[in-house]
């Protein structure tokens, strides 16, 4: 139950601290549990599983639940269809309550006139294949096949992609659910 325990606590990015008051245990034997040093009762159990949201039994499985791991191949991107003029695959479709929005981009040649977007969170691309211009109100920059960027995604951005081969990029935009 350990590992098992940790990981489902840190997917709700919970301190031991909240995850103590939330069960009404302390801090220190739940972080005995943790690390393997403490077992607890099946009462201790189910106040732990209910206060995660999960099946006692998950508290206890040596598989990973079927959201811990997710594989996408690419033939198995989720087609989230075009947004002015560029394709948009997602990627890591099958989990839920994700912190973090991944999917594949196949930018427009041209800019869309007023497709400046700004949206909570914050952007990481990286360019896989091809090259883009990332458009910021003061400033472009030009990205090759292995560059990255990173970036507050409240700052107003447009992307478009240059040259001869159509350029893949792949997103991952991170949002907290409040």
């Amino acid at each position: 139950m350990s590992l098992r325990l940790k990981l489902l606590r840190k997917q709700k990015a919970w301190s031991l601290e909240a995850l103590a008051e939330r069960t009404g245990l302390t801090k220190s034997y739940l972080s005995k549990v943790e690390r393997g040093l403490s077992t607890p009762s099946i009462a201790v159990a189910i106040k732990v599983a209910r206060a995660l949201g999960v099946d006692v039994e998950e508290l206890f499985s040596d598989e990973p639940s079927a959201e811990a791991i997710i594989v996408t191949r690419a033939s198995e991107r989720t087609p989230l269809g075009e947004e002015a003029r560029a394709t948009v695959q997602g990627i890591a479709s099958g989990a839920s309550a994700k912190r973090m929005l991944p999917f594949v981009l196949y930018p427009p040649p041209e800019f869309v006139p007023s497709a400046f977007k700004e949206h909570e969170g914050e952007e990481l691309l990286f360019v896989h294949k091809g090259t883009i211009e990332m458009a910021f109100p003061h400033e472009t920059v030009e990205l090759r096949t292995g560059d990255s960027l990173y970036f507050n995604a409240l700052i107003p951005h447009m992307i478009r992609s240059i040259g001869k081969v159509q350029a893949q990029v792949l997103i991952v935009v991170s949002h907290e659910d409040e």
